[in-house]
């Protein structure tokens, strides 16, 4: 069967419900692991003991899984201890800055790029490092901070016992030994994630949405626009957070220092971008940019390094403005020239995705979509986006509407462990003209897509700003490779107003009160059913058949399985592993009018055309006469058997029903129809009033548990 996350779709439904009360805000952060800070706080202060993390245990299980993990010679020396390993140690010495953090023995350059550009804006950063955390007043050695996670605000719990080796610190520290918020921060991200191993390598992009729910746009230098000092400069002026990186031409020599003192495959933070001016060229003004190593050394040796000449030629005013130090720490001056030859992309992460080059701020309308890629279905999740209003530009006689569409895949770092890798994503965009309906893959191949994402790339998130005529679209992303299954969050942004919602059929079904049996002629199949029927259906005590007008003629579900399975199997066109009970159950659950729990001759009659029906639909779809149909058909099948269903519960049907080829067997095609036609009956029953809604009390759903269930049991 094909893999779905633990109890997804239940799961779905609680977060959108908890969603509209506020959860995830952050105001109102969804408590990771249930752990709710202050309450743990109060109780260990009581307790006077110190807080033990068991969701994230002192352990090698937290430690990683494969270079870290039981069978690694590395965890042997590792020993976790409280920050009282010093003397008196300090959750922030002197305020939080880029400085405090230095890479340890763990290949999370990336995340120590974006905490270090979180530092350079105090609300973001008090923001996730709550800051009334102590090791002193109120210490019971339990902390918290906060992350932005796949469209939600989590706080995240941790006791302070870190890795340490030989009394230092494994992995992230600060430059002051006292210091501990940034190992902390780090400790809370790997708990987020699984374990530390799990954030060994990955995207600056990633830490900085997570620190923010801002969304991150790249920019390859050497296809960079020409006004990308200014860009930069805005950037920072905002509150953006910047990283930028130097690929390495050998996948092996990743974090290789070069000559000019700069490591290839290495992140890097943007801290500042200034313009100076020299004192012996009066007109001219140098651009700058000022960038930190996480290593908390190996920096630039090249113009404007620490030790260079050309600081030589500028005043003392200047030098304090730059805030020049010669020190080996990590952070460094260069020319913006020289940045852009050197680095070969940047990123910038956005609050809001402001268009940088323009000089107004404009404020963007933000819409989220879940959704998820299930193997076997027949087409991928589509999202219809319409564009409402176009961009207030007077300059652009262009009748257009800007917006930034982000993909971005969930939980892939934290599945590591289980032999997950990121997928190769993307995604496409359709004219549509007033099509309400899921786009059937005919549409596909007779359209041409409007705008699409510059390529498939195994990023978290992918990322690109369009312009488009007002109008209705449909976003469609996708894996690059068919067949894998994930969930992933769609983000669109807009300058203007927009909705952007995923593209459901309504659910409806024709004909589900039951029609009278057929009083037409019958056929020969039909009498040798019958004839089977009477057989079977004999008085229990007596064991001899019943005639046609008996009063005891009826099937339980033993018995109907045996009338159906005998009969099925004469057909050598249909590929069936039988009918098993449960099935036979739900048949006749809905077949039976009287509530006896067996099936009298009308009923059976009502039954037999039903299976012939969709009989016919099935060999329809048999595409390849292998007496199956593929899974990938099935939304076309149960339409023309009357059903109009959602993506949701399309993929439920596959996920139930397919095997492992992805291929839907006769008895399964039947029982998903009959269990269908069940959940609609039983819900117009409770359906009053006529909307499309029911409530139920504890009461009811005792009473009733058997339609209940069948309603729920697709």
């Amino acid at each position: 069967m094909p893999y779905t996350p633990s109890g997804f779709f239940c799961d779905r439904f609680i977060r959108e419900r908890e969603r509209r009360d506020g959860e995830g805000s952050l105001s109102k952060p969804i408590r990771f692991s249930g752990q709710d800070y202050n309450t743990l706080k109060q109780e260990y202060l009581q307790k006077k003991g110190l807080f033990e993390d068991e969701s994230f245990p002192a352990t090698v299980d937290s430690l990683g899984f494969k270079e870290l993990g039981h069978k690694s010679n590395k965890v042997k020396k590792i020993v976790w201890k409280r920050p009282k390993i010093c003397d008196n140690p300090e959750f922030i010495v002197g305020g939080a800055s880029r400085k405090d953090i230095c890479q340890g023995d763990l290949g999370d350059c990336w995340l120590l790029a974006a905490i270090a550009s979180l530092t350079l804006n105090d609300k973001l950063l008090y923001r996730v490092v709550p800051h009334e955390q102590s090791f002193s007043e109120g210490y019971a050695g339990i902390f918290h901070f906060q992350f932005w996670h796949y469209g939600d605000w989590v706080d995240v719990v941790v006791d302070d016992r870190i890795p340490t080796i030989n009394n230092q610190l494994m992995f992230t520290k600060s430059a002051e030994r006292n210091e501990f918020w940034s190992a902390l921060l780090e400790k809370a991200y790997a708990k987020l994630h699984g374990s530390y191993e799990a954030l060994k390598g990955g995207n600056t992009a990633e830490g900085m949405e997570d620190f923010t729910g801002g969304v991150t746009e790249f920019y390859e230098m050497k296809q960079a626009p020409k006004e990308l000092y200014k860009i930069m400069k805005k950037a920072l002026e905002r509150g953006s957070l910047m990283g930028c990186s130097i690929d390495s031409l050998v996948p092996a020599r990743f974090a290789t220092r070069t000559t000019t003192g700069l490591v290839t495959g290495h992140a890097y933070s943007v801290t500042a971008v200034e313009e100076c001016k020299q004192s012996q060229q009066k007109e001219s003004k140098v651009r700058l940019v000022r960038l930190r190593n996480p290593w908390g050394q190996v920096e630039w040796n090249g113009p404007w390094s620490d030790n260079s000449k050309e600081w030589e030629n500028l005043s003392k005013g200047e030098k304090e403005k730059l805030q020049h130090q010669n020190a080996e720490d990590g952070e460094f001056w260069m020319s913006f020239e020289d940045f852009k030859k050197n680095y070969t992309k940047i990123e910038i992460c956005n609050m809001t995705p402001d268009a940088l080059e323009d000089d107004k701020l404009h404020k963007w309308t933000v819409s989220v979509n879940e959704g998820h890629w299930v193997r076997g279905c027949s087409t991928n999740p589509q999202y219809r986006l319409r564009l409402l209003e176009e961009d207030d530009d007077p300059e652009d006689d262009e009748e257009a509407c800007t917006f930034v569409v982000a993909l971005m895949q969930k939980n892939r770092r934290r599945e590591r462990k289980l032999g997950a890798n990121l997928f190769t994503i993307g995604f496409s965009i359709y004219e549509m003209h007033g099509n309400k309906q899921h786009m059937q893959k005919e549409f596909f191949m007779s359209s041409t897509f409007k705008a699409r994402s510059r390529a498939y790339i195994n990023l978290r998130e992918v990322t690109q700003r369009f312009r488009l005529s007002p109008g209705e679209y449909v976003i469609v992303p996708s894996t690059y490779e068919p067949h894998q299954e994930g969930e992933f969050i769609l983000r669109v942004f807009s300058e203007k107003r927009n909705t952007s919602e995923e593209i459901e059929n309504r659910i409806e079904a024709d004909h589900t009160v039951p029609a009278p049996a057929s009083t037409g002629e019958e056929s020969e199949e039909d009498q040798q059913f019958l004839s089977i029927f009477q057989q079977i259906a004999g008085d229990v005590s007596t064991g001899e058949p019943l005639s046609a007008g008996g009063s005891q003629m009826e099937i339980s579900a033993n018995e109907l399985k045996d009338v159906l399975n005998k009969v099925v199997s004469k057909y050598k066109d249909i590929h069936t592993e039988g009918f098993s009970r449960e099935s036979c159950r739900s048949m006749i659950a809905l077949m039976d009018m009287d509530g006896k729990g067996r099936l009298n001759l009308q009923e059976f009659r009502h039954l037999w055309n039903k299976v012939k029906q969709w009989q016919g639909i099935f060999k329809c779809y048999d595409f390849d006469h292998t007496g199956t149909i593929s899974s990938y058909e099935m939304r076309n099948a149960t339409n023309d058997a009357g059903f109009r269903l959602n993506n949701q519960l399309y993929d439920i049907i596959t996920m139930r029903y397919a095997n492992e080829n992805m291929n839907i067997e006769f008895d399964s095609f039947v029982s998903c129809l009959v269990r269908l036609e069940g959940m609609f009956r039983a819900f117009q029953a409770f359906d009053q009033g006529g909307d499309g809604t029911i409530r139920l009390n504890v009461l009811e759903v005792s009473g009733h548990q058997s339609i209940i269930l069948r309603l729920c049991n697709v």
